[in-house]
């Protein structure tokens, strides 16, 4: 349980910034050197479905594009969605501008990851991830090859002993009146083990597919926590959830998807839950009005390159909670520039009951 029920001197977040926003200076390059953004928008001021339509592009990652130059302070939205150049953005990326600084950018065209985001941006669907070839598929197929799933569940558990032990302290209130616990889509559970190493009763179960579910139980095993924290087998989308949990947790999982989905996983969510129980997402978050923080605007650019998803923002995702039947409780920063927002199962509408 090393690491689990206790925090490091020093906090790693910079550590973590630097992969997580690794492909931001990407999908900003293609903005400049592909579509000429700021150029366009000098001249055409438009909301973020106006510039989809002239430019083509689908709204996922075309809302990640806005959300970065906005946190960049690039350009500005007023009250009716219109954005607009800043001075910034007029004086230094347009190609009128005597200090216009384009042509900077053009030399990193090349970058695979540029091709990517254009032909990202124009699809909707991910590109294949770092490393592996075209036939593999994107990050979701991937994770059903074995060796594939090893190499990328050692990179979220490792990350996860940190964020695990500042969640746990987050949410130790909710967790010392909870006595069972499922982490949906909980790769290696090194969640789940945070918070059971931090809360003697906590029974928690980890639901995965195979061959993470493997993965897990060994995790589970070498930490000792095997007593603890279980792995239900399944596709969090398909199969029977475990019923009647007090608490369901969904760490860094609703990033990976877009918002068809994270209603689908909430209302099976609402569905199996206890009577009184509560859901708990661990996410990046973004800010009400999606300007920042620049951090997680950078770490959106990855997922909306590799995964079917984006950051959301706290707004965005407590409507998709009250939409799917929860209440929203509360919403506090954990660590590593991540939050957690805690909502409870509400009275469900008799006349509109939501689908298993």
């Amino acid at each position: 349980m090393t690491g689990l029920d206790t925090l490091p001197e020093s906090d790693p977040t910079n550590i973590l910034r630097y992969r997580d926003g690794i492909y931001a200076v990407d999908l900003l390059t293609a903005a400049i050197t592909e579509f000429q953004f700021f150029d366009y928008l000098a001249e055409n001021p438009g909301t973020l479905k106006q510039l989809c339509a002239h430019f083509g592009w689908d709204k996922r990652p075309a809302d990640v594009l806005v959300t970065l130059i906005k946190a960049n302070g690039f350009v500005q939205e007023d009250e009716h969605g219109v954005l607009t150049n800043t001075v910034s953005a007029t004086e230094h990326l347009c190609s009128e501008s005597p200090w216009n600084l384009s042509e900077y950018y053009a030399s990193l065209r090349d970058r695979p990851v540029v091709g990517d985001f254009v032909r990202v941006l124009k699809s909707g669907k991910p590109a294949h991830w770092s490393g592996l070839d075209e036939a593999d598929g994107d990050w979701h197929g991937a994770m059903l090859s074995e060796e594939f799933a090893k190499t990328f569940t050692a990179a979220m558990d490792c990350r996860g002993v940190f964020l695990g032990k500042k969640l746990a302290d987050a949410i130790s209130e909710l967790l010392n009146d909870a006595s069972s616990l499922l982490d949906v889509g909980g790769g290696s559970g090194v969640y789940a083990c945070a918070l059971a190493a931090n809360t003697p009763q906590l029974k928690a179960q980890v639901m995965e597919q195979v061959p993470v579910d493997g993965i897990a139980r060994e995790a589970i095993e070498k930490r000792g926590l095997s007593d603890q924290v279980s792995v239900v087998v399944g596709d969090m989308f398909k199969d029977r959830w475990p019923q009647d949990c007090d608490v369901h947790l969904f760490s860094n999982v609703m990033h990976d998807w877009d918002t068809d989905d994270i209603l689908k996983l909430l209302e099976r969510s609402r569905e199996a839950l206890s009577e009184n129980g509560h859901v708990v997402i661990h996410e990046t978050f973004l800010n009400v009005d999606k300007t920042g923080p620049l951090p997680v605007a950078e770490y959106s650019c990855i997922l909306a390159h590799s995964t079917q998803g984006r950051c959301y923002s706290v707004a965005e995702m407590s409507d998709l909670l009250v939409e799917s039947g929860f209440e929203f409780e509360s919403f506090q920063e954990t660590g590593g520039d991540r939050g957690v927002i805690v909502a409870s199962a509400s009275e469900l509408d008799s006349e509109t009951p939501l689908n298993p």
